[in-house]
């Protein structure tokens, strides 16, 4: 079940994830097989045979036991327990317990046997680059010699804790039912491996997952250890006490704030405090067909009349093929589209304060914002709306979140405005259309605005009616859930969001997609901003009240400046003081 729509559909068929590391220690371990075969003088290397089998069982979840790191060593008892406490000694392998007895425990890879593979798995590429390909070809010299690449450490794999979280029950997560979130899921027993403890998981449509919050929030105690929470929900969350602050439970530091894009850590404050941790950071993107606008001798449209003149060019419905889709379904999805519209033509829906690179939004806690729709500008992007509907596919007024992408990726639509999560569709579906052709822009903006990619996603945060023992863990298990090594697996595993830089820059993740380069750019550049979606208390039915008058707009029923005055009217009437 889609979980943004509430529609049936198929998903993504993600690649194999850790796919290019377990393919590198299947071959050291059949290059050792082969050279202790080939020549009588070579003998099991029980170091390395021990070390070839943890890093698989780590990488592929299974639990490894001291006798079975023995059995892979090739050598005597004798001589493999020696090895294995050499190991143990020299803080390669760690021990963790798996009874309460401390009797019986499992083997893991450390994070200095982890970091150690990391560098060796780099050199060994690049050795097999220098000494059997004749002639790199660029793409390859600038991944290993140069480029932004080369200063970028790559992220590690997840690494596991050394004593489990203790935890009644284990860690119970509450998540929107998005591509991302069903790769955790999907991902369960590797991140459970890696906390020590179980995970249960349940996922909602966006809009479910906002009553389900709310619902849990008047419970004596939360119902989940850890909920998702949608980027524009925080500052209702915050001031309604759905979520607690995390710089009262934890100390922030251990989640390298630096690391994350500015947009998505920004946007997780409330009132100067964070109440949340980025998962996802998605921006909403053109996706467009750089095939097909190549053969109509078209640029890649930078702004909206360079938008509208391709939309209208590629339109061609008699050959099966639209200019365009977007989010027009009425009430959420529709309103999401309002209010981004309107920064497309350089307004935000509130009276905020212009600064370098877009709107103030630090102040929002304070109040007295004022909702500004009828204005010039709205009046703009509503008849931008209206011409775009033109050169759109003819259900369009009841697409939203998955719709517009599906017609995208099946090759019936040329352009497609999307969440970067919702690129696994094409992407990762060799018989799409798009696949291999699509590019990535910010939207395109009127002449005298500035380019924008409104930030989307979730953070997770810990419900502020967690019962006070289980806190400890809660944070420990958020930490992991949103670390650097765990969104490299989430990318690894077909995921197209990713809110830290490091691990945007990581090579193993920019060979996955272009997407990443794309976004990191966005990010450099200040195009990537939430002041579209304000986090307000208010902005749910700021974007529902929107998502309707608009719709009825779209629909014939009312013209633009009626659809404006009364969106302004409803929306002064829900943020007047009192």
């Amino acid at each position: 079940m889609n979980a943004m729509g509430g529609h049936t559909s198929s998903q993504p068929s993600a690649p194999q994830g850790r796919a290019e590391t377990l393919e590198l220690l299947s071959f050291l371990g059949t290059f050792s097989d082969e050279m202790e075969d080939a020549l009588d003088l070579v003998t099991p290397n029980a170091h390395l045979r021990m070390m070839l089998h943890l890093l698989e069982g780590h990488l592929e979840a299974r639990t490894i036991t001291p006798t079975s790191l023995i059995n892979a060593s090739r050598v005597p008892y004798a001589t493999a327990t020696r090895r294995l406490k050499e190991m143990v000694a020299a803080g390669l392998v760690e021990q963790r317990p798996r009874t309460a007895t401390g009797k019986s425990y499992s083997m893991h890879p450390s994070d200095k046997l982890l970091a150690q593979w990391v560098q060796l798995s780099g050199r060994l590429r690049r050795l097999a680059e220098t000494h059997f390909q004749a002639q790199p070809d660029a793409e390859t010299r600038d991944y290993y010699y140069g480029g932004s690449y080369a200063a970028t450490h790559p992220v590690p794999p997840l690494s596991v804790r050394t004593e489990p979280l203790k935890l009644q029950g284990g860690v119970r997560v509450l998540v929107h039912g998005d591509p991302t979130f069903m790769v955790m899921e999907s991902l369960k027993r590797q991140f459970e491996q890696a906390i020590g403890t179980g995970i249960s998981q349940r996922a909602f449509s966006i809009d479910r997952l906002r009553e389900e919050a709310l619902r849990n929030a008047e419970r004596e105690n939360s119902r989940y250890d850890i909920i998702a929470v949608d980027l524009p929900w925080i500052g209702e969350f915050a001031t309604r006490d759905v979520l607690m602050p995390l710089d009262r439970v934890m100390d922030i530091a251990r989640l390298d704030p630096a690391d994350f894009h500015t947009a998505g850590w920004k946007a997780a404050h409330w009132d100067g405090h964070p109440y949340g941790v980025p998962a996802q950071t998605t921006p909403e993107l053109l996706f467009y067909r750089r095939d097909l606008l190549a053969d109509a001798g078209l640029e890649p449209p930078a702004t909206t009349d360079d938008l509208m003149a391709a939309a209208r060019r590629l339109h061609n419905p008699r050959r099966g093929m639209h200019g365009i889709a977007w989010n027009a379904a009425r009430g959420t999805a529709l309103g999401h589209t309002a209010l981004m519209m309107l920064a497309d033509f350089g307004q935000p829906v509130f009276d905020l304060s212009p600064i370098h690179g877009g709107f103030d939004t630090d102040a929002l806690a304070r109040g007295g914002y004022r909702p500004t729709i009828d204005t010039e500008a709205g009046l703009r992007a509503a008849e931008f709306m209206l011409e775009l509907l033109q050169y759109s596919p003819p259900d369009i007024l009841s697409m939203s979140w998955y719709e517009r992408v599906r017609p995208y990726a099946a090759g019936t639509v040329a352009m497609a405005y999307g969440y970067t999560l919702l690129a696994p569709y094409f992407e990762l579906d060799q018989t799409s259309p798009a696949h291999g052709e699509t590019g990535y822009l910010p939207h395109p903006c009127a002449p005298d605005a500035t380019h924008v990619a409104p930030v989307g996603g979730y953070v997770m945060g810990i419900p502020a009616n967690l019962a006070p023992e289980r806190i400890p863990a809660a944070v420990e298990a958020l930490i992991t859930f949103t670390s650097p090594e765990a969104q490299k697996l989430y990318v690894q595993n077909g995921s197209r969001t990713n809110p830290r830089y490091s691990v945007g820059a990581d090579p193993e993740v920019r060979r996955t997609s272009t997407i990443f380069e794309a976004v990191d750019g966005m990010s450099w550049r200040d195009e990537l901003q939430f002041w579209p979606r304000p986090p307000v208390p208010e902005i749910g039915e700021i974007i529902r009240i929107c998502g309707e008058e608009f719709h009825d707009m779209l629909r014939g029923i009312i013209p633009p400046r009626e659809a404006l005055g009364r969106a302004q009217k409803r929306a002064d009437e829900l943020t007047r003081p009192g």
